[in-house]
């Protein structure tokens, strides 16, 4: 699967992240959750991060295997 990419987020004046997926709104996050996305984004790759937490991070292959032969019911 190819790195997530198209991910931006923004601090807000109240604290709260903004996350964007190719300039569409993804989620918001506030308080404490805000606060550990911060630190988690500081200390990775912000990109990853973002995809995880707004759960982006599987969309590409579900469609493909689920169509897999050895994934179809008999």
């Amino acid at each position: 699967m190819a790195a997530p990419s198209g991910f931006a987020y923004r601090e807000r004046g109240d604290g709260a992240v903004v996350i964007t997926h190719r300039g569409r709104h993804a989620t918001v996050l506030r308080g404490a959750r805000a606060a550990k996305f911060l630190d988690e984004v500081a200390a990775g790759d912000d990109q990853q991060v973002m995809a995880r937490w707004t759960g982006a991070y599987k969309h590409g292959n579900e469609r493909a295997a689920k169509n897999h032969p050895r994934n179809r019911g008999r």
